[in-house]
């Protein structure tokens, strides 16, 4: 359980840092209470993603993979990334991404954040 919060969290961090750095990447919300706690949730929704769809897409895009040498991961983060603010929108969270660029970089900089976060904060179960 610790390592689920842990996880989400960090995840929470490095979407505010996307959000933070790339203007086209928008959390909206009245008070910064619900601006956190939308965070919160996209960071959940994220997470979810990342879980269940992430694993197949890699799997069919294996030989994409191979090809590009590894590159092709870029473009699956992005995808994950639009696909969590499809997500959002569907349940009424005020979390956007606007085009693919914005979230080829975003995804960048939420597996840069992220992975420096994992390597900090404690990982036990």
């Amino acid at each position: 359980m610790k390592n689920f919060v842990v996880k989400t969290l960090a995840n929470a961090g490095a979407l505010a840092v996307a959000i933070w750095l790339v203007k086209d990447i928008t959390l909206t919300g009245d008070s910064t209470g619900k601006k956190a706690l939308t965070l919160i949730l996209v960071a959940l929704l994220f997470g979810v993603v990342n879980f269940i769809v992430k694993p197949v897409v890699k799997v069919l895009s294996f030989p994409l993979f191979i090809l590009t040498l590894g590159l092709i991961t870029f473009v699956i983060n992005a995808l994950m990334l639009l696909l969590t603010s499809w997500l959002a929108g569907k349940l009424d969270l005020t979390f956007h991404v606007e085009g693919f660029w914005t979230a080829l970089l975003g995804g960048l900089i939420i597996s840069i954040v992220s992975w420096a976060l994992n390597v900090v904060l404690p990982d036990e179960d």
